[in-house]
């Protein structure tokens, strides 16, 4: 009798444990769901729509010290995210790509939902700052693995500057301002590097459009990223 009983014990422990094994192996490959939520902290910096990137490691949507890609480049100069997202799709370690809706004023903010099938999902996003020439607010390769359901990490954004236009600040060359939007001719710098920020005609730079009002800090963007339920 006793050994049927410890016979009994021991198959229960292996049950729950295999239990355990395939709920473990569920969750590594269970659909995940983010809210991005992304808050403008500038002064008179509209964002862009902004491109949201959920993907696993390996991909790269920017980085600094190396150049722009043409998607990058639509984006940082029209506000277009378009290009920026086409690219990533057509990249197979992206698990999905998202556009916000409109433009992000000053103290404004707008939530992106992400969601993908990875036990590793990482966040990309950038959007461009309108009152620029090529600055955009952007993240790279946040790791959101570690992230249950119903937690949330903040994070603050930093304005790039994709090296693929002169910082002119004329209203010719600035969307904000009525100015052209993408131009192919790359008259900068040519790789990414954290933004040198506005001038302005008030400190003495004779083709800026833009006064003093139009400066920002960094960070410029808050963003909170919560996993939700699928």
């Amino acid at each position: 009798m006793k050994g049927s009983i410890k016979f009994g014990i021991i198959a229960a422990t292996l049950a729950s444990t295999l239990l355990l094994q395939g709920c473990n192996d569920d969750d590594n490959n269970m659909q995940r769901s983010f809210n991005v939520e992304v808050t403008n902290l500038s002064h008179q910096q509209p964002f862009a729509p902004v491109a949201a990137v959920l993907h696993t490691s390996g991909y790269t949507g920017f980085s600094r010290g190396s150049m722009a890609s043409n998607g990058l480049e639509l984006l940082a100069e029209s506000g277009d995210p378009g290009g920026f997202i086409a690219e990533a799709d057509s990249d197979n370690r992206v698990l999905n790509s998202v556009s916000g809706t409109g433009m992000i004023t000053p103290g404004g903010t707008e939530t992106i939902i992400v969601q993908g099938n990875s036990s590793q999902p990482r966040l990309s996003l950038a959007g461009m700052l309108v009152n620029t020439n090529d600055g955009f607010v952007g993240l790279s390769d946040v790791d959101l693995s570690g992230l249950n359901i119903g937690e949330s990490l903040q994070l603050h954004a930093r304005v790039y500057d994709a090296g693929t236009e002169a910082n002119t600040e004329a209203a010719t060359d600035v969307p904000g301002q009525g100015g052209e939007g993408i131009n192919a001719a790359r008259d900068d710098r040519n790789f990414i590097a954290v933004h040198p920020g506005i001038v302005s005609m008030d400190d003495g730079l004779t083709s800026s459009a833009l006064d003093a009002s139009f400066r920002f800090d960094n960070p410029a963007a808050r963003i909170i990223i919560t996993r939700t339920q699928p």
